[in-house]
């Protein structure tokens, strides 16, 4: 705890009574470009960011793909937020068990709430909780290391074939990565306890199932390339789910991305071959086809052993100009024994915090946390950003808008009233807190610490770096 003593000292002696104090909650992409935008509008700003995770960069460490290395060097950018001197990052600290949000905003001037989405939304049908079901974030935390779900463990061995229920981008993800060669994934910072399933998969074919049509799936044109490019693959759409409609072809004018990922599905039916070689992964596209329950196996009870879907068809949805998919009364069932459901993330609610579960965000007007959604007062100094702010939608990058704005407001209200007129203990109130309820915090030096140890042991093996996968390797760094 000197250490605590410490950085208590040196944050006290470096702050002022005039600081900004600023708690950004989540050290994802929407929390480390909420710091960046309030240090850089604020000299006064000292600004500190927590996560429950020892780790920094939210998903970009534990939801970009593997074999995506390119879409992880905004991490350079993060850092260069955190070594900023007015800019903390304490990780291991958990809101609502290390401490309160009620206790946050006593602590500091302005909290603004970025923690993303942390579960998933369910489809609420028979049979969800067989083994063999998990959400695709299950799935992608488990290959990316992430300390919750290193002992996932999804059976890829006793069978053949997996479904995707979603066809956006998280979809793509999990089925490029159990169709890709493993020999091809053993070069980027996958966790080895990952890659070595996937050397050991039975899995060959892989349904992506979506509710709509080819022309409504929710993926872009570069994540569909980019698995029709996977080698050797054998691609079945079938040609009847091509057809289009005037409704459709008005969807597609009004969206370019549309209009190029139908393009792409049609290009891949039309050129792929007629039936798959022995041993060839398959990939096949299933449109109009809404998961009914879950079909337990009569070999392997508890477990899953297809789905039933019903049919659907396209009706227009009144005053939105997309169309929704309706079920038809006919169904049909696939077999498989492996089901990931790329369905949406879900935000969690924490005491305190007014919360809209039917969206699953926090109410706000740009960014201001307001207390109901029907037009409800500003809680004053509390503010969301990110998924928080705006549902589980988007790229890395529209984290930055939504930051600007978030920042924008947080600027209107502090020149209406000026906030470091009051007092607020900041960082060394936290660290104070902490202390006493002996809560180990891992600081961005410590991580760096980690990052080192990640790099070193993957220099070894040949990949960028071998990610420390468990609570107790990464709290001992």
């Amino acid at each position: 705890m000197g250490v605590f003593r410490a950085m208590i000292a040196r944050t006290f002696s470096a702050a002022t009574s005039r600081s900004l104090r600023v708690c950004v909650v989540g050290s994802g992409p929407a929390g480390f470009y909420t710091a960046e935008k309030m240090l850089k509008a604020h000299e006064e700003a000292e600004v500190d960011i927590i996560d429950r995770l020892p780790t920094p960069f939210g998903l970009v460490r534990s939801g970009v793909a593997p074999d995506h290395p390119e879409t992880k060097i905004v991490i350079n950018q993060f850092s260069r937020v955190a070594h900023n001197e007015r800019c903390s990052f304490f990780g291991n600290v958990s809101l609502g068990s290390s401490v309160s949000l009620s206790e946050l905003r006593q602590i500091y001037h302005v909290v603004v709430l970025a923690y993303g989405a942390e579960s998933d939304r369910v489809l609420g049908i028979p049979g969800e909780d067989l083994s063999g079901v998990h959400s695709a974030r299950e799935f992608v935390w488990w290959y990316n290391g992430h300390p919750d779900l290193s002992q996932l463990a999804p059976d890829l061995k006793n069978t053949d074939t997996a479904i995707v229920l979603g066809q956006g981008n998280v979809a793509l993800d999990v089925a490029r990565i159990l169709l890709r060669p493993p020999a091809e994934l053993a070069t980027t910072d996958i966790a080895s306890h990952a890659l070595a399933a996937l050397k050991e998969s039975s899995i060959r074919k892989v349904y992506l199932v979506g509710r709509r049509g080819p022309v409504q799936a929710a993926c872009t044109a570069k994540e569909l390339r980019e698995i029709l490019a996977i080698k050797d693959l054998y691609v079945n759409i079938k040609q009847d789910d091509l057809q289009i409609t005037s409704a459709d072809e008005e969807e597609m004018k009004n969206s370019r991305i549309r209009r190029r990922v139908y393009d792409l599905l049609s290009k891949a039916s039309s050129s792929s071959q007629t039936h798959p070689s022995s041993g060839q992964p398959e990939l096949h596209f299933t449109f109009f086809r809404k998961p009914d329950k879950f079909l337990e196996s009569s070999d392997k009870s508890g477990h899953v052993a297809g789905v039933k879907f019903e049919k659907t068809t396209l009706k227009a949805s009144a005053g939105s100009g997309n169309q929704i998919a309706a079920g038809t009364g006919q169904y049909e069932d696939l077999k498989c024994g492996l089901v990931l459901k790329s369905i949406g993330y879900k935000s969690i609610p924490v005491d305190g915090l007014p919360f809209d579960h039917s969206k699953g965000v926090v109410p706000n007007i740009r960014g201001r946390v307001v207390s109901s959604s029907d037009v409800g007062q500003p809680v004053d100094g509390l503010y969301v950003c990110g998924w928080l702010k705006r549902g589980p939608t988007g790229i890395i990058a529209t984290n930055l808008y939504d930051a600007e704005e978030t920042v924008t407001s947080i600027s209107e209200d502090i020149k209406k009233k000026d906030l470091t007129s009051e007092f607020a203990s900041g960082r060394e109130g936290l660290l104070q807190l902490l202390e006493n309820r002996k809560i180990k915090v891992v600081t961005f030096n410590d991580w760096e610490k980690i990052d080192s140890e990640e790099k070193r042991l993957g220099s070894l093996m040949g990949k960028p770096r071998e990610k420390l996968t468990n609570w107790k390797d990464l709290l001992a760094k």
